[in-house]
């Protein structure tokens, strides 16, 4: 199964930390984040990957060519650079387009470190959310569903919100779900899953793994520091 990687964002956020590359390519201990995805994911087992870019795409592109006959020898990746900001769901719906997919495909953000769950996305039904759980929902908002893991609203952020389950930037959707796409840019956030919500149709799959946001300086250097000090400790 493909997995299509969310790349192209601008990460506003992140620049006063990261000024000069893309989030993607943000380093962490002395790598490109985009890297220890990779190796994250091939991991886990995936071999065919699509990057969806935009902003500064020729910066993951020269990286991904420097790995075509290493990390990435035995995977087959596509490059897929928007014309125009396409938003999260136009992204998807311009690949799915392009790439003419049809069934079932796994979507992630690339600046969201997930330590594993592509097995459990990989065995669910379509359209169907990752979720963790977390300390404090007040950055992401929450991810509300009921025992029978059927999605019922996503809480909008607030302070203060505390403990909940939040969206873990992974999902797994069908193509058909964009195949009357417009050619408009689009939020997959703002549209698509409230769409699917009311409809009844959005799942979660709740995970116990390992995650991070890098999308702001705090957590991008968080992450930096927890990831160092792992490896050291495995000196």
């Amino acid at each position: 199964m493909k997995l299509l990687v969310l790349a192209g964002g601008f990460g506003t956020r992140l620049r006063s930390a990261v000024p000069d590359v893309p989030k993607a390519m943000a380093p962490v201990a002395g790598l490109p984040f985009l890297r220890l995805q990779l190796e994250n994911w091939i991991a886990q087992g995936v071999k065919s990957f699509v990057l969806l870019l935009y902003d500064q795409a020729e910066s993951i592109s020269t990286f991904v060519r420097s790995e075509r006959e290493g990390l990435l020898r035995q995977c087959e990746m596509e490059l897929l650079t928007e014309p125009v900001a396409l938003g999260t769901g136009g992204a998807v719906a311009n690949a799915v387009a392009q790439l003419n997919l049809k069934g079932d495909f796994l979507l992630i953000n690339a600046d969201t470190w997930l330590g594993d769950g592509i097995a459990r996305l990989g065995h669910a039904l379509a359209p169907t959310v990752a979720a963790v759980e977390v300390p404090d929902t007040s950055r992401y908002g929450e991810l509300i569903f009921g025992a029978d893991d059927l999605v019922t609203a996503f809480a909008e952020k607030r302070p203060g919100s505390g403990r909940g389950w939040i969206n873990a930037g992974l999902c797994r959707l069908s193509a058909d779900l964009f195949w009357n796409w417009n050619g408009d840019a689009f939020s997959m956030e703002a549209k698509l899953f409230p769409q699917l919500v009311a409809a009844g149709k959005l799942r979660a799959v709740r995970l116990t793994a390992d995650f991070a946001d890098i999308g702001v300086p705090a957590d991008y250097l968080s992450f930096c520091r927890r990831l160092e000090a792992n490896r050291k400790g495995l000196q």
